[in-house]
Formats: C-alpha cells, structure tokens, sequence
C-alpha cells in the first residue's frame, strides 16, 4: 500500500486548524469582461486625497483608509456614505487587512514603525508587528500568519499572531538589500498568500511578479517581460489578488491599469486607455479588491477617489 502524504493545506482543513477567508476570490467565466466605466464609489470629501487601501470582505463590507485625516471609513451593505469611521493614531497608512471576525489590520510603518490591529470587539488598537518601514502590502494567511511588505526595506517579513513577542519577525522573500536577482526585491508592493502559502509579491521597480514557494528563497517570475516564455510588460506593478482557479490580478500601477490572467495569458481589463480622469481611466491606482459578484473595487490614487467596476457575468 503506497501512502501519499497531503498537501499542507489539506492536512490542516482535515482537521479544521485554518482561518476562514475574509476575502473575495471570485470565479469567473473564460470570457469574462468587466464594464470599461467606472463608478465613482466615494470620492475626496470622503476617503481625502491620494487613497491607497482598500478591502472588500465576503459580506461586501468596503473598508478604506483616509490618509488625510488617519481615519478607517466602511461601509455595510452597499451605503452611500461610510455607516462607521474608526479614528486612530496611524499615519497614512499604505494598506490594511480585515478578518472574518472584523479586526482590521493597518499599515502605520513610515514613520511609527508598526503594525496596528484595531480589535472589533473591544475597539481599541494594540501593535502586532514591528517593522522598519511602510507595508506597501499586508496580508494574512489561514494560519494566522501576519505578512508585510516593506517597501523601502526591500523584503517581506512573517509573522506568527499566535506568537506573543511582536518583535518575531521572519523573512518570508527579499535579501533586504535592493536587486534583481531571483532571491532579491526591489521595492516590494502589494502581497497574497495562497492557501497553499504561495507567497506572490508585486515586485516595483523589477517590473515583475514573484512567487515564492514555501521554503524557498528565491523566486520564480509569473508575470513581467522576463517570464519564460513572456507574458506581459509591467511598469511598478502593485496590487495583486488570485481567483478561485489561481489566475492572477494586477494593479499595474506605471501603466495605470488593471491586468488579469486567464487560459489564454494576460489582457489589460480595465484602465486601458491611457492615464486620466475620465470614466475609463485611472491615475496612480494603488491597490484594488473584488467583491463577492466579482466586481473590483479599486483605489484610484491620483484622482482621490474610489472606482467600481462592475463585472458584466451576464455578457460570459
């Protein structure tokens, strides 16, 4: 009889030791488009100038960080206006990241030097995470492993929520120093865990994405000019999400677009014509999230405001 050993994931949801998702990995037909107009969502009154984060929950649940005034708005079931504004001691923090049980983690690195956790249930902040630079990317695995990604650090750090010392903190990918080697980053942006603990990092000024495996140091490039074969030219990407079939979604934040894999590679999807104010343009985006119909949620930096853009399924 041959025993074959499980995946690290499937040992552990064969016991049920995991953090459910808090996030939206939707699945999308092959010939999937979404509406090449965006939808203000809110706009500068609201989330102030240059919004860098944002998270869409599974309830829908649109969280944003104002920078200007260091405030974390949301908003609850499809609200015009933000039912809840959480009011901190941050400063402008880069990204966040919410649990299924609504804590919200968010960057306050550039200048305080940490990682804060805003407790839903208690609704007061504690520091989770030391770090020596802002987190251009946080992200939190289904082993309630924290991760940041220093961007002027040039690495991403892991840490343990189950460990008490907050001062723990592990290399997950980066040397540390800048450069483009396989082991080496060069200002790092955002980060997604994969339930396997793939680790993907948006790899700026290289203008490539990463994957590291578990226990690996030095990375494999999956998107960027330099893939083999290639695949598609990137300028300083950002964000970046997996869907339910591991295709890949990227803020390609030089060329101030959203770009998304399928069976067939990488096509721009939205954001395609150009940098701008209008409908169909974007300027500077910085980080996106999709909510639970597949719509993306995108933070639209240089133009202060939020798009939507709504996912036309009905079209597949």
């Amino acid at each position: 009889m041959v025993s074959v050993e499980l995946p690290i994931y499937e040992q552990f949801l064969s016991i049920g030791i995991f953090r459910a998702l808090s996030f939206n990995r939707p699945k999308f037909c092959p010939t999937a488009i979404w509406n090449s107009n965006g939808i203000t969502f809110t706009d500068q009154s609201i989330v102030g100038s240059q919004p860098y984060a944002i998270f869409v929950n599974t309830n829908n649940t649109i969280y944003v960080a104002n920078r200007e005034n260091n405030t974390i708005l949301i908003w609850h079931d499809e609200s015009i206006n933000p039912t809840k504004i959480i009011s901190g001691n941050f400063i402008k923090p880069n990204s966040l990241f919410v649990t299924s049980n609504g804590d919200i983690y968010i960057d306050d690195g550039d200048e305080n030097g940490r990682v804060q956790k805003w407790i839903a249930e208690t609704n007061t902040f504690v520091t989770v995470m030391n770090v020596d630079s802002s987190c251009d990317g946080l992200f939190i695995d289904i082993y309630d492993t924290l991760y940041c990604s220093m961007v002027d650090d040039n690495q991403v750090v892991k840490r343990s929520l189950n460990d008490p010392l907050t001062i723990s903190n592990r290399v997950a990918a980066g040397t540390g120093s800048k450069g483009s080697g396989s082991n080496e980053l060069n200002t790092p942006g955002g980060i997604f865990v994969d339930v396997n603990l793939d680790l993907y990092v948006t790899d700026c000024e290289n203008d490539r994405v990463q994957l590291f495996q578990l226990g690996k140091s030095n990375g494999i490039t999956v998107a960027g000019r330099f893939t083999h074969p290639p695949t598609i030219a990137l300028d300083c990407p950002n964000g970046i999400i997996l869907d339910a079939e591991k295709h890949l979604f990227i803020v390609d934040l030089g060329n101030n677009r959203i770009i998304g894999s399928d069976i067939n590679g990488f096509r721009c999807l939205v954001g395609c014509y150009e940098e701008g104010s209008q409908s169909n343009q974007l300027n500077f985006p910085f980080s996106f999230s999709f909510d639970y119909s597949g719509n993306i949620f995108i933070t639209d930096g240089d133009n202060s405001r939020i798009q939507k853009f709504e996912y036309l399924e009905e079209l597949c």
